[in-house]
């Protein structure tokens, strides 16, 4: 119900019960609801629809009161992660590798998991889209862009070590020219800060890197 019709109601409601309570004071209420129908109905309207405003509200936070008991009312809105890139620069590299894999799940791929940490020979998350092929992601939480070193370490492991289908390096603060350079020769996939960012704000990963062009 929105504010003016409820204030509408309100004072139908207030005005109508009023008289009724005049009415019965002065011991005359029957007689008058019988002359006043229209009144009377209009009161009682007024009242179911309060009624019902009331019991509406602690549906607000995604449950209503219905017969005394809480019934959940289901969210059809799917869960869809995005982030901000102030978000992400504020993250630490542990939850900036865990948002990468949560960005996976949200887009479908299968058997996602974050794998960074000692030993990990450069994968940070691995993932399986629904071809059976194998991502593989070094997540570079850098306030500076990675450099053609740390490309040339990924490109020894994420094929020879991992068997990555598709080879994917995300630089928060993008590449220099050189690593982008090398991992045009080798193709590895670089998501450098815009194509994170549209990433991150909700277009599936495969339309970010186009990884269809790299069969």
């Amino acid at each position: 119900m929105t504010p003016g019709v409820k204030a509408v109601v309100g004072l139908i409601v207030g005005i109508t019960l009023a008289r009724l309570l005049w009415q019965w004071v002065t011991g005359t209420a029957l007689p008058w609801i019988g002359d006043h129908p229209w009144w009377t109905g209009f009161a009682c309207l007024g009242l179911v629809l309060l009624t019902a405003t009331l019991l509406d509200r602690p549906g607000r936070g995604g449950y209503q009161l219905l017969y005394g008991e809480d019934v959940v009312v289901e969210d059809t809105e799917p869960d869809t992660p995005t982030y901000r890139m102030r978000e992400l620069a504020a993250m630490t590299p542990t939850a900036f590798e865990e948002a990468c894999a949560e960005l996976l799940v949200r887009d479908g791929f299968l058997h996602t998991r974050r794998v960074g940490g000692a030993g990990d020979l450069g994968a940070d998350v691995v993932a399986w889209d629904s071809d059976s092929r194998k991502l593989v992601l070094q997540c570079k939480h850098y306030a500076r862009p990675v450099g053609s070193k740390e490309v040339q370490t990924f490109n020894g492991t994420a094929r020879p070590e991992h068997k990555a289908h598709h080879p994917i390096m995300i630089g928060l603060s993008g590449f220099t020219q050189p690593a982008a350079d090398f991992a045009a020769r080798h193709g590895i996939v670089l998501m450098g800060r815009p194509e994170l960012k549209r990433w991150a704000h909700g277009s599936h990963l495969y339309d970010v890197i186009e990884a269809e062009a790299l069969e």
